[in-house]
This record gives C-alpha cells, sequence and structure tokens, in this order.
C-alpha cells in the first residue's frame, strides 16, 4: 500500500476521533480550512503538528493540526548538506526517524532512505522527513505558518533560502509567517531581506531578560513557561510587545498552561491543542 494511501487512511480515522472528542469541535473536510483569525484571543500554534498524536514534524501531523483549527502550524528548520531545509528539531535523526547522524551531514536524496518512527507510545505512521517545500505546497496559503531558524554550524545559512522561498509561494505578502529565532543574528538578517515579516525573539529557558526583550525591535517575545510571570506580561505588553509561550516539559505542559493564561499570554506553543482550545474557550 502506498505511503500516500496509508496516510489519507490514518488521516480520515483520525478524523472520526477528532469529532467525537469531548469538546464537541466539528473537525472540517479533508480540503484545508481557511485561515483562522483570532484578533483578540490568544494564538494556538501547532507545535511541531499535532504531536499529541501523531510523529513530530511530518505532513501528517501538521494535517491534523490544520484540521484541528489551529492558528498556526510551527516548525523548526534543519538544512541539509546540499541546502535543502527541512523540517526537523533535532539537530540529529536519531531521535526521531530510523536513521542516525547530523541532518546537515546528508543530503536530501540521502535522508530520503529514513522513516519516522513510533515514540512516546504514540501511532507510527512511517513518512520521509518532509521539506519546507512539500509542507508549503501540502497547505499552500490557507495556513499560517511559524518558523524557526537557526545558524548552521554556528553561521547564517538558511535565511536568504528561506525567504525566497517564502516570496516565491506568495506567502510573505499574504502575511502568513512568523519566524522565530534564538538567534538574534537570524532575525536582523531576515528583517533586512523581508522588512515587513512578522518575528519572534525566543529566550532559552532561565535566560530571559526583561530588559532585553523590552528594548529589541522585534513584535513577539517567545518565553519559556517557568520564566513567565504577570510582571513579565504587563511589562511586555506595555511595550506593546505579545508574549508567546513554549513549554518544555510535557508533564507540566496542562498546569503551566493554565498558569499563564490567568497573566494574559498571547500565544502558546502547544502539544495539546484542543486541551489549549478548552482553555481559551474556543
Amino acid at each position: 500500500m502506498s505511503e500516500f494511501l496509508n496516510r489519507s487512511i490514518l488521516l480520515l480515522i483520525l478524523i472520526v476521533f477528532l469529532s467525537a472528542c469531548g469538546n464537541n469541535q466539528s473537525v472540517q473536510t479533508m480540503v484545508s480550512p481557511s485561515v483562522t483569525e483570532h484578533e483578540e484571543t490568544p494564538r494556538v500554534i501547532a507545535h511541531r503538528g499535532a504531536n499529541e498524536w501523531y510523529n513530530e514534524s511530518t505532513i501528517t501531523a501538521y494535517q491534523i493540526a490544520a484540521q484541528s483549527g489551529v492558528d498556526s502550524l510551527e516548525m523548526d528548520l534543519r538544512m541539509t548538506k546540499d541546502g535543502e531545509l527541512v523540517a526537523m528539531h533535532d539537530d540529529t535523526i536519531d531521535r526521531t526517524t530510523n536513521g542516525k547522524g547530523k541532518v546537515s551531514d546528508y543530503t536530501l536524496e540521502e535522508l530520503r532512505a529514513f522513516q519516522t518512527i513510533e515514540s512516546d507510545n504514540r501511532k507510527e505512521i512511517k513518512e520521509k522527513i518532509p521539506t519546507l517545500k512539500e509542507i508549503i505546497e501540502t497547505f499552500q496559503d490557507t495556513q499560517k505558518y511559524y518558523i524557526e531558524t537557526r545558524l548552521v554550524d554556528g553561521k547564517l545559512a538558511m535565511e536568504e533560502k528561506l525567504i525566497n522561498l517564502l516570496k516565491e509561494y506568495g506567502l510573505l505578502d499574504k502575511n502568513l509567517v512568523t519566524i522565530q529565532s534564538f538567534s538574534e543574528e537570524s532575525l536582523l538578517k531576515i528583517k533586512e531581506m523581508a522588512p515587513d515579516t512578522e518575528l519572534a525573539l525566543l529566550f532559552r529557558k532561565g535566560s530571559f531578560s526583561l530588559e532585553k526583550a523590552s528594548t529589541v525591535d522585534f513584535p513577539i517575545i517567545g518565553i519559556e513557561s517557568t520564566d513567565i510571570t504577570k510582571e513579565v506580561v504587563d511589562e511586555l505588553h506595555k511595550k506593546e510587545k505579545e508574549v508567546h509561550v513554549y513549554f518544555t516539559n510535557k508533564k507540566t505542559q496542562k498546569v503551566e498552561q493554565e498558569r499563564v493564561h490567568e497573566f494574559g499570554v498571547d500565544g502558546y506553543f502547544t502539544d495539546f491543542i484542543h486541551f489549549t482550545k478548552e482553555i481559551l474557550a474556543i
């Protein structure tokens, strides 16, 4: 049975499951939904897709997230040896595929030999590592994209290719992209090439600086949940900055989501899409 047919069957099964969830949320048809606007409601950002149910950063995980009605599909980028951008969080393929080694040590063709594997007792869907181009071609302008850039071997390498790809598909002109990074240097490079792109500066857990976050020229600040207090959120709102929260501990994530919700944060990088939507009553 082809990989496409396998994925289609699994998608249909999950859609039936989602439609029966206690939240009584209707699941849309297999056609990707239009972009959902939430002008005041905090953003629900699907962290690596619907990774609660399926292997992270796969086409299927992103399809299920889109069907669940999220605001953005979040993805981390890595660059292959031959300069292709792929969706992969880790710098190696060890944890999420049946291969081993650094992404940057493989060409895209070589990476095609590997498949994603089951982890954390989630249902196994053997898929190839998707390129960013494949993800964009799947959803086109029906979804918003929340993309993380990284340095490649300590250097700026992916920014120009990324911007050119986003322009090719007209996503920047339609304001469908937010680019995030822990690298201020990377974001400044993006800003130089595409000044109107929405940018988010991320702070690593334990290294958040309210002073720096308040003064940098980026509209969104990404903070690990345990570094967030009401004072932090209030001060950044005074500076007209949005506060988007990411979580490093899945076991405590739901409790942390409820805690930071009381502070009025503006976005959640969530691993539990329906739970987050329940908190936000959407």
